[in-house]
């Protein structure tokens, strides 16, 4: 990232390093100045000592001018590294695999993108302090050593003391650091929860557990909060208070070598300028010390997501699916979450053109099924085809675009409903916009929003009712016109009467088309060609609803448990 901002991070690097040398001539200006005062005054020939002067305030000037340059180009670029290791973040992020997300809480993840990313960010903005430090001490010692050997020891006397307690803060601070970046995302975790299930939390009345959850979460952070406090309080002040003991030697001992005529003043003076350049980073050490520890604990919770590969990926010589009919072949597949196995040779054809039901009990793979089609996850095992080639040999691109789903729980994004609708095609006319809302029966109910398509939902599309988020859904998917239609219970929190009012318009829709629908309801179920019964992971039966009403009672079993009472002539 760094390298991307080479010739910014170089000026500003440049500007600063350029800002210490102006301010490393300074003070042996300043003491040839004041040796210089009582000749001017005594000889009546001011003309060099105002030449010095010139020329301290032509480098003073030039010093403003350098340290703006480089303190405004370092802020460019730290702020840049921090919006471009934004987007490295959320770049991989969207590589991962569902597998992932199902492991890490929301919480956690956003704190690493916004906390995390800051720290590293702030110690970025510091660090040419680090340089200017290094170089400002060789140039400084190396004065302060031409003027006295004996007056330099005096002045550094307590430098080993402050590098031995430095060491031992950033021992000390590293783990803390490291806890206080975790607590926070663990605050950030509870809040996030707290705010996307608020309907929860209200509906079983438990805002007093969520703020006592809360207040125990802020609580441990707070205590590692205090414990940093507690050891800055202690070891900064030490730090600091330390320099001042130089100082005091350099001021007595100076003072001495002055009266006896061995420096002169200007020198002692100059000499003190620059210890002062030596101790100013002293000064903020444990300060600086804990930003260095905090950007290293943030930049080790970062990697712990940029080192996560992703579990699926384009394999080499893939190939894109070109006008697919849309016939599937799912043959022998093993898939598990985890240990828990869910589908254990599962074996089925779907026709292309072909619309097909798949029932089962609550955890029989149903949903299973859907998700290793658009490989969201990776098979244990068996081979899952579309026109007779295996998804695992098509580009990624092409398979999520060519398969639409429409989920049980419709996401929808804080963006208007037009851009809603047109999130899969973003270039869809508008017209084109409408035809697929009118065919989801979404269309009536925009039209009586203020600003019909134009609307703004709210986050997740809570603004709307659940029939209505799903209809949205379905026009997204509508809108792509896939090949392969996915539909997982699509229709559940759609009103019987609504229902009924889109059939017509699925099943125009579902014409030359291979659909497959996660179904629960029997008017759902109607609406398919064939059935396929699921039940602990493999096919038990196959046929028409009718058919399997008559002869497999599995399947009456499972449709009674779903609420349902079949009748053999129902349907």
């Amino acid at each position: 990232i760094l390298w991307v901002n080479k010739w910014a991070f170089s000026v500003g690097i440049a500007m600063t390093v350029l800002t210490m040398l102006v301010s490393i001539a300074l003070p042996a200006l300043t003491g040839k100045v004041i040796d210089e005062l009582p000749k001017a005054i005594t000889e009546q020939q001011p003309d060099h000592f105002l030449s010095l002067v010139i020329v301290m305030i032509t480098l003073s000037a030039l010093r403003f001018v350098f340290s703006f340059l480089g303190t405004y180009q370092m802020s460019r670029v730290s702020n840049q590294l921090e919006a471009d290791l934004r987007s490295v973040i959320y770049n991989h992020l969207v590589t991962l695999s569902f597998s992932f997300y199902d492991n890490i809480q929301t919480g956690q993840v956003i704190s690493r993108a916004n906390s995390d990313i800051k720290a590293i960010q702030m110690f970025l903005m510091m660090s040419p302090m680090l340089l200017t430090s290094i170089l400002s001490f060789i140039f400084a010692a190396a004065y302060m050593l031409s003027v006295s050997f004996t007056l330099t020891l005096a002045a550094l006397v307590t430098t080993p003391i402050v590098y031995v307690l430095s060491m031992k803060l950033r021992a000390i601070m590293f783990p803390l650091s490291w806890l206080t970046q975790a607590r926070q995302a663990d605050v950030a975790v509870i809040v996030d929860e707290n705010i996307n299930g608020q309907r929860i939390v209200k509906s079983f009345a438990q805002e007093k557990n969520q703020l006592t959850l809360l207040a125990r979460a802020a609580k441990k952070l707070q205590w590692v909060q205090i414990r940093n406090i507690d050891i800055s309080s202690i070891y900064n002040p030490v730090i600091e208070h330390l320099t001042v003991v130089g100082q005091v030697l350099v001021w007595i001992y100076g003072g001495w070598l002055v009266i006896e005529g061995e420096i002169q003043l200007g020198s002692l003076v100059a000499f003190n300028m620059y210890l002062m350049i030596i101790q100013a980073p002293f000064r903020f050490l444990g300060v600086l010390l804990q930003m260095e520890q905090r950007a290293k604990a943030s930049a080790g919770r970062i990697f712990e997501i940029l080192d996560k590969e992703p579990e699926i990926t384009d394999l080499k010589n893939t190939v894109t699916l070109k006008n697919p009919k849309g016939q599937l072949q799912f043959d022998n597949v093993h898939f598990s979450y985890g240990d828990e196995p869910v589908l254990a040779g599962l074996n089925f054809n779907v026709e292309s053109g072909e619309t097909v039901a798949i029932v089962g009990r609550t955890g029989a793979g149903k949903s299973t099924v859907v998700r290793l089609l658009s490989r969201f996850y990776e098979l244990s095992s068996g081979n899952i085809m579309i026109d007779g080639t295996d998804i695992r040999e098509l580009a990624l691109k092409s398979l999520h675009y060519h398969v639409g789903q429409v989920l049980d729980e419709p996401f929808l994004f804080s963006i208007s409903i037009h851009d809603n609708i047109a999130y899969g095609k973003p270039n869809a006319s508008m017209t084109e916009i409408m035809n697929a809302a009118k065919a989801a029966q979404a269309h009536d109910f925009i039209e009586q929003m203020e600003k019909g398509y134009e609307t703004v939902v709210g986050e997740r599309g809570y603004t709307l009712s659940g029939g209505q988020r799903q209809r949205m859904g379905i026009a997204r998917a509508l809108l792509v016109n896939p090949p392969i239609l996915v539909l997982d219970d699509a229709t559940s929190a759609i009103d019987v009467k609504v229902e009924s009012e889109i059939h017509e318009a699925l099943i125009n829709l579902m014409a030359n088309r291979t659909t497959i629908l996660i179904a629960h309801r029997l008017s759902t179920i109607s609406l398919a060609d064939r059935v396929i019964v699921l039940d602990e992971g493999k096919v038990i039966a196959t046929g028409r609803h009718k058919e399997l009403l008559a002869s497999v009672p599995r399947y009456n079993e499972i449709l009674s448990q779903q609420g349902h009472i079949p009748e053999g002539d129902s349907s």
